[in-house]
Formats: C-alpha cells, structure tokens, sequence
C-alpha cells in the first residue's frame, strides 16, 4: 500500500444554524493525485480551508495527520511551512506587480532585511521554466492571460517548496488548451512525487487526471472510487454526488420560437486601453420570442466584450451601431435605457459584479428595480420581503432565510440569486455570461431548467458559454465569434463540437496566414 501523505480523521466543521460538515474523513497518498467532488455546498471548500489553516484548530472537531505528524495550523502560513499549499480559484496575484515581485510575495529572499533581487529574479525564471511559462520575470502580472497567471500561481506554490498541491476549480476560467496544459502540469509533479488535491465541476478533466476520487454530499463523505482499478464514469460520479441517476443533462424543452424581438447590426466597440484594438467588429446578431441563441468561441474571442457594450456600454470605447427591439430602433447607451428597453445582463463574474456579497439576499434581489418596491424613494420593507421569497421559492434558492448574507451561498445559489434580480427588472431579453461557470452538475440542471421556463413565457435569451456540450444542449441557434467577429452560424440541431471548432480554426488559420 502507497504511503499515506495526508490524513484527515473525523473533521467537523458548524457555521451558526449550519454543519458545513459532518464526521469527514479524507486520505490522500505520496505521489497521486486525488480529486475532490460533490455539488456546491457539499463542504468541498469548507474541507480544504480546515486542512490549510484558513479555519484554524479550535474553529473544528476532528485530527489532521501530514506526513504522519498531527498538524494544528493556526494559519494560512503555517501551512505553507510544512509544504501545503492551496491555490484557489480568485488568483491571489497583485496586477500591477512584476512576475518576480509576486512569486516571493510574503516568501522574500532578502539579506539582513533587504530583498535579493539578483536571486529573486533568478528563482523566478527557474520556477517558470519548471512550469513551462516563457515569461520575463519583470512582467507584470495584468500583462498576462488568466492560464498564464494560473502557472505564476503554482510556480509560487513550487517555490514553497510544496508537498501537497490544492487546486480549487483551477480551469474554471481557462480555455480548452490552456486547461490541457495545466492538467499536465500536474501529471508531471505526479511523476516528481509530488501530491495533488483537484477539486472540480468538470468531470472529463477528473476522469483524465485523477487516481482516485472522493465524494462528498451535504457535508458527508460518501465514497472513495479507486481509479486504477475500476472504470470509473462519469455517470457513475454524478450518481454519488446528487443521490440519483441523471440520465439527461439538459432538460427537454417544447421549443415554440416566434419572431425577432431583439436585434443589433453593425456593431462596432473598441477596447478601453488599447484604443486601436477593436473588441466588437461589425457584429450582427438577432434572437427572438421564446429563443436560446448561443455564442461560442475561445477565451478573447470577444464575446464578453460584445455583451457588455450591448448592455449600456458597460464596457468600450467609440461604440457604434444600432439595437432594435420589436422591429423599432432603441437607445441602449447607458445601463438604465438598457433596461428600460428590456435587457438585462447577467455577468460571468457573479462575486465581483452580480453581487453585493456583504448585503442579504433579499437586498440583492431586488437591487436593479428598486422603484418596483419603494414609495417616495423609501423602500417597503414588508414588500421586499413578499418579492424575495416568491424568488427564493420559485428559483428553489437554498438559503436559511432571505435575510442570509449573499457571501455565505454556495455558488450555484449565488447564481440563482443574481438570475432572481434581474428576473425582478421584467426584462424581455436576457444575456447570459457563463451562467453555470463553477457549479455543479445539479445546480446546472436547476439553471438549465431555469431558462426552459424563460422562454416558454416568452423571453428571449443570449447564452454566453465556454462549454461546447452546454451551447449544444441548451441552445437553438449559435454564433461562432472569434477576433470581435462572428465567423459561424447554424442551428443547433445541425450542429456538433467538430463543426464549431472548425468555424473557429479556420478563421484562426485565415487570420495567422
């Protein structure tokens, strides 16, 4: 039997009014790398910021054994010292800092007080070139892409010499190759002896990398599936995660498609910074009544971009073009005509931009129509209370009361809730940007469910993904963008994976040629 690495002996963690976990026991052996799952609340993260320090000893029930010797970190650097070390999925890096001045950030190498940085910038290009990054360790971090700062963060993590690796939801934001890329990182430090914890939603990444896999469900430990032994599907791990087989991903839906209630021609934005580059070129799009249209494309592509300057130019520079509602030309420059005019925006980053994460959850659902539930510009309480749990009840919002802080949701609730306010805001048209980024297979099946009903009322909706299965099985039509530009478009029941990556390569190929 390999030798046992990590231990983690009946841990038991209780938030006010809540066991975020119960009697958990977790292994993980020299050299393996083991993944972590279970549906957004399950105790996941709540587990590995126990083990790391982030809930220090005293704040749980339970023992914690590394390499053998009982651990009690009081802290995050504690941790860090006997070689675990948790990478989470918000980069801890600071933007406008270089490469090397993050890597030994609270970890200097100085001399009598004073930082090396000779020896600092060496390190750093050992440590990047031990991670595969070709980078100048004078970059600055805002200069690079999301896969790259995900490598600056475990070459820091290398550069604390670690044992243990803890990836929270590491692909989350990255795209197919740069997710490739990193999940071959950590075959390598595999070979190297060195041990990972993968927590993660995508389960054809677990199912590539993985040795073994624990299950956690409502704060308990269901099972341990061996890896090596047996063929493990990804059935089969959704089983032990919600409780039930789900035998279709994507909710059936009765598509009754009208006409064009939304469209935009010849839209043109420019990027904020870089004033030359054009984020949106000429982009023509349209959805109409009771119809999911998709836009897929690689990170970049522009599709965020293009979202948000259609949503009161939120987001560019030299805006142009026309937005049509119904057939009637409309005025769409700032967020509150665009919402007057029926549109509403529902953001990929839910934590930094869709909620108020230290306000209740009643608050946040009612933020974007707060005339709806005022009189004289003073909120009616009793009003706002009725509004927010007819949300909570018909989303199936899982929180202890309405008045529970947004912070304390696990994400796919979070979602929900960011969906309910702009649900609150009668909008006609709804863009969703990675409505189902970092939640779990159930939660996803909630919000899928979520926007069947949508369009069965009616509503159109632009769906923003990165997941190609999600664009196909939920969409009825799709756009293909690449450079600020549709390059593609098909129905969804004539598409696949194969002829929406061909639209993408090939206007790769055109552009590099």
């Amino acid at each position: 039997m390999a030798d046992v690495i990590l231990e983690m002996r009946n841990i038991t963690k209780t938030f006010p009014g809540v066991k975020a976990l119960n009697n958990v026991s977790f292994s993980v052996t020299q050299g393996e790398i083991h993944a972590l799952v279970g549906e957004n609340g399950a105790g996941k993260s709540t587990l590995m910021n126990v083990l790391s320090g982030i809930y220090p000893y005293g704040t749980y029930e339970g023992e914690i054994y590394f390499q053998g010797s009982e651990c009690r970190f009081r802290d995050l650097t504690e941790s860090e010292k006997v070689g675990l070390v948790i990478i989470h999925q918000e980069l801890a890096l600071i933007p406008f800092l270089s490469v090397a001045e993050n890597m030994f950030l609270g970890n200097e190498r100085a001399k009598n007080g004073v930082i090396d940085w000779n020896e600092s910038i060496s390190k750093t290009a050992e440590f990047l070139e031990r991670v595969g990054l070709h980078e100048s360790p004078n970059t600055l971090i805002t200069d690079m892409g999301v896969g790259k700062q995900q490598l600056v963060e475990i070459a820091k993590a290398l550069a604390k010499e670690v044992k243990l690796l803890i990836l929270d939801e590491p692909t989350a934001a990255l795209n197919e190759k740069d997710s490739e890329k990193l999940l071959e990182l950590l075959l390598q430090f595999k070979e190297h002896g060195i041990s990972s914890i993968l927590i993660s939603h995508k389960l054809s990444e677990v199912k590539k990398v993985a040795d073994s896999i624990t299950i956690l469900r409502d704060g308990a430990t269901i099972e341990t599936l061996d890896c090596r032994k047996d063929n493990i599907t990804e059935d089969r791990i959704i089983r032990g995660m919600v409780g039930r087989d789900m035998t279709h991903r994507f909710p059936p839906r009765e598509k009754n498609i009208g006409e064009v209630i939304f469209e935009i021609r010849d839209w043109n934005a420019y990027h904020p910074i870089h004033e030359d580059r054009k984020v949106s070129n000429n982009v023509n799009i349209s959805v109409r009544r009771g119809e999911v249209v998709g836009i897929s494309g690689l990170m970049g592509a522009g599709r965020t971009e293009l979202a948000m300057s259609i949503f009161g130019r939120a987001y560019g520079t030299r805006i142009s073009g026309k937005a049509y509602r119904n057939g009637e030309e409309v005025d769409i420059s700032t967020i509150d005509k665009a919402i007057s005019n029926g549109i509403a925006y529902a953001t990929e980053d839910r934590k930094a931009y869709g909620l108020v994460l230290i306000q209740e959850v009643k608050n946040n659902i009612t933020l974007a129509n707060l005339e709806e539930i005022s009189s004289r510009q003073v909120i009616n309480e009793p009003r706002e209370m009725k509004v927010t749990s007819e949300y909570r009840d018909n989303l199936n919002i899982k929180c202890s009361s309405i008045r529970q802080l947004a912070l304390n949701l696990s994400g796919g609730n979070q979602q929900k809730v960011v969906l309910s306010k702009w649900l609150f805001s009668s909008p006609e048209i709804l863009i969703l940007d990675e409505p189902t980024r970092g939640i779990d297979v159930g939660a996803k099946y909630e919000i899928y469910t979520i926007i069947n009903r949508l369009v069965s009322e009616g509503k159109g909706i632009i769906l923003i993904s990165s997941e190609l299965p999600e664009i196909l099985g939920v969409c009825d039509r799709i756009y293909v963008m690449r450079d600020g530009k549709i390059v593609g478009e098909m129905p969804a029941s004539e598409a696949s994976q194969e002829k929406v990556m061909k639209h993408i390569m090939t206007q790769q190929e055109a552009t590099q040629s």
